[in-house]
């Protein structure tokens, strides 16, 4: 038994070691293709999913050696089966000649139809591991519609891919796993989230956490705040809502619990806040940069009509918190550090950040500015003494940077057999006429169709995963009702997000509750209703020129007005408080300003406006008039 639990120990060092200097070699692969440009993208992105796919099986092992011990090895050895099987197969597709005149004429040859066939299903392997079943069940329900589709009754029906044909598209061209999607993944997203291990490494992350508790934590709920404020500022970078969640829940869930906000008070929060991360300038995770790619709008375009709901949404977030805080009673903390203190010991982490706003709103090519990015935080942090980094924290970004890219890669090759597939057999237009037919060709019922399959979509997808699958079925459908390109890949942008925030299954919630010690379900209820500007604000977008690009300047101004007043009826009318307690009457003149505010023309907008103003300035009025009766 001895032998065998130390046979188990050398297996998994070994292996973990191998998956550490793979991990390393992939990054600094990644910053050379980066920067030479070398490789062509029928060489690139199966060299890049190749190794991401070692990696995965490597990194992850098909079963827990605390859980099944008897199982370990032999499971091991599958995994290193695997390895060896993808890499055979990558190669072959490497090496093939796409201008071979026999290809053109006969098709594929019975090698390349095992090696593309090989390929799926270590793919499909590795989206179990890192993504979970359900992306595995979309995909392989997919794929068994492009091959059996001449079966299904003729409004559905395709006339039924062979083998061939599907290996073809899928692997041999630049179109489904080796599509838009992965290209994405495999070039801007990889180096953003490789930034982002460097932040972490470096301690520029722990930095921006001390900013925002100096800037927010006096104040009333201070903690929640910097929760807030902290999460805006690097939940874009990290990549993941989960992620965000975790690492800086870690510090801001315990200090809202000890001023007195109740465990899933505080996993909401953070949860909700992390997640709006993922809509934060510059970086907006990596379903942007997959945006700038569907809709050929440069990204600089993107990132600058995205400012401003991403502040309505964070000044949605706080003023919950706030009145959350209000509520409780709670005061700030006792102790803050000074923000001159805190700038004095960090400021020269905001020159990279400023750095890479600066190179995106100038149009560069996002790989480089990401590249500069990663240079320009390890400059930073080498000029100061007391950051600096030694080798081997350096190597462990390089590590960190490629594992944390894994599921991500996966996510979008797999999602690349989807948007494939609705290439291959049409099926989109479908999809768009039965949202058309059953949500009546109204705007709101389509996009409430939309929000629900988000929710669906997002309880087995990541966020990216979710927005590829949504914006190839659903934006059609907005299009066709009027909304330009951008709009409608915006709104479904933030409809994908949702799924974190919304019961029955918010993972970012759930991630926030495990941290917090929380009811998972009660936190993802809190989550929802302090994210709720994931669902008011791409109401905006589609019923005002909130989108800044598809409309002018003063209606733009109008639009986030009205879309301010809106997020504050709604908020009164649910927490029943504003400056101060609200009546029954008061919370129920709110909520049925919310109608005008999003459905109806100018001049009732601009009532309804007047009549939340008015509402709140009574409100402000009365605690006034009661504070001076108690004076006198």
């Amino acid at each position: 038994m001895t032998n065998t639990s130390s046979l188990q120990h050398r297996v998994t060092e070994t292996l973990m070691l191998i998956a550490a200097v793979a991990a390393i070699a992939l990054s600094v692969f990644q910053i050379w293709q980066g920067l030479t440009a070398n490789l062509s993208a029928t060489v690139f992105r199966p060299v890049h999913l190749s190794w991401i796919l070692a990696l995965v099986f490597l990194a992850k092992p098909m079963v827990s050696l605390q859980r099944f011990p008897q199982l370990y090895l032999p499971a091991r050895l599958v995994d290193v089966a695997l390895v060896v099987a993808t890499l055979w197969a990558a190669q072959h597709i490497v090496r093939f000649d796409y201008d071979d005149i026999t290809f053109l004429l006969d098709g594929l040859t019975t090698p390349d139809i095992v090696a593309g066939s090989l390929l799926i299903g270590v793919l499909l392997e590795a989206t179990r591991r890192t993504v979970g079943m359900v992306m595995v069940g979309i995909a392989g329900f997919f794929l068994a519609y492009a091959m059996f589709g001449d079966a299904l009754p003729a409004n559905v029906a395709n006339k039924g891919f062979e083998l061939e044909e599907i290996i073809r598209f899928h692997i041999f061209s630049t179109n489904g796993v080796f599509g838009a999607p992965l290209a994405i993944a495999a070039g801007v997203v990889f180096i953003f989230v490789l930034f982002g291990a460097f932040l972490q490494v470096t301690g520029a992350g722990q930095f921006f956490i001390d900013a925002a508790f100096a800037v927010a934590g006096k104040y009333r709920g201070g903690p929640a705040k910097a929760s807030v404020i902290a999460s805006a500022a690097l939940g874009s970078i990290s990549g993941s809502a989960i992620a965000n969640t975790v690492t800086t829940g870690a510090l801001t869930i315990p200090m809202m619990k000890k001023l007195g906000y109740r465990p899933e008070q505080a996993a909401g929060i953070e949860a909700a806040a992390s997640t709006g991360g993922q809509i934060m300038p510059p970086v907006m995770g990596a379903g942007a940069f997959v945006m700038a790619q569907f809709t050929g709008i440069a990204y600089s375009e993107i990132l600058l009509v995205s400012i401003a709901p991403a502040i309505l949404y964070f000044g949605c977030t706080l003023l919950y918190v706030h009145l959350m805080a209000c509520k409780l009673g709670l005061k700030g903390m006792d102790s803050v550090t000074q923000l001159r203190v805190v700038m004095k010991q960090g400021w020269h982490f905001i020159l990279p950040l400023v750095l890479i706003t600066t190179l995106l709103l100038m149009s560069y090519s996002p790989v480089l500015v990401g590249i500069a990015g990663c240079a320009a935080i390890l400059v930073a942090a080498m000029c100061r003494k007391h950051s600096r980094i030694s080798l081997r924290l350096f190597f462990e970004g390089m590590k960190e940077g490629a594992l944390l890219a894994l599921p991500i890669s996966v996510a979008c090759a797999t999602a690349g057999i989807v948007v494939g597939v609705v290439g291959q057999t049409g099926i989109g237009l479908q999809f768009t006429q039965f949202l058309m037919a059953l949500s009546g060709g109204y705007l709101w019922s389509v996009m409430a169709l939309i929000a629900i399959a988000a929710v669906i979509l997002g309880m087995g997808l990541p966020v990216t995963a979710a927005y590829i699958v949504l914006s190839i079925m659903a934006v059609p459908a907005l299009t066709d009702l009027g909304l330009g390109i951008l709009t409608a890949h915006m709104i479904v942008f933030w409809l994908s997000q949702t799924s974190n925030v919304t019961p029955p299954i918010a993972l970012a919630a759930f991630a926030g509750a495990g941290v917090a010690g929380a009811s998972p379900m009660k936190s993802a209820v809190q989550a929802f209703k302090l994210a709720q500007g994931f669902f008011l604000i791409p109401l905006m977008m589609a019923f005002s020129p909130l989108i800044l690009a598809e409309g002018e300047l003063f209606g733009f101004v109008i639009a986030i007005v009205t879309t301010a007043a809106l997020i504050a009826a709604f908020a009164g009318a649910i927490e029943g408080r504003m400056i101060h307690s609200l009546s029954m009457a008061e919370r129920g003149i709110l909520f049925i300003c919310t109608y005008p505010l999003i459905f109806s023309g100018d001049i009732f907008k601009a009532i309804a406006i007047a009549v939340v103003i008015a509402v709140i300035t009574i409100n402000a009025i009365r605690i006034g008039n009661k504070q001076t009766v108690t004076d006198n």
